[in-house]
């Protein structure tokens, strides 16, 4: 089962990068406004999801339960609306694959805090040091393929 969760992870990273591209063509069509770009696709979802929750789960039942629900818990739609933004803002400027880079460092830096210390609820998984290597693997990655033909060009013309 573990398995089939790495590909639901692999296809979610593969439309992440798909949404930015389709959602930056969305905002040069909407007079170059990314802020609408993200209000369409957020709309079209919302549809989609509320299409979904009201056939698959008893969704006026579990709404009835939100005034019960402290505030923070609906950060989460805040924070998915500002993702979206940021990156039909962000891909035409930085390109999707710098900007999901510097995505995934910050997510896996936050990703990592929350896991070592059980934040918002979550089970406690230690970040050890193997686990810091592996970060800072990623991390070097990351200068390599954004510095690396700057890096070899310094090497080279210095020999």
């Amino acid at each position: 089962m573990f398995f089939i969760y790495i590909i639901i992870a692999l296809t979610a990273g593969i439309a992440l990068a798909i949404q930015s591209a389709i959602n930056t063509q969305l905002a040069k069509a909407m007079s170059g406004e990314p802020i609408l770009a993200a209000l369409i696709s957020f709309a079209v979802g919302t549809l989609l999801l509320l299409i979904i929750a009201g056939v698959k789960t008893n969704l006026w039942g579990n709404l009835s339960t939100l005034p019960e629900q402290p505030w923070w818990k609906l950060l989460g739609g805040i924070l998915g609306a500002g993702f979206v933004f940021t990156t039909v803002l962000l891909a035409p400027k930085l390109g999707i694959t710098a900007m999901l880079f510097f995505i995934i460092i910050g997510q896996l830096l936050s990703a990592a805090t929350i896991d070592h210390f059980g934040l918002i609820g979550m089970p406690v998984r230690e970040v050890n040091g193997i686990k810091l290597i592996g970060l800072a693997i990623v991390a070097l990655g990351l200068v390599f393929y954004f510095f690396g033909d700057k890096f070899i060009q310094i090497v080279v013309r210095g020999s």
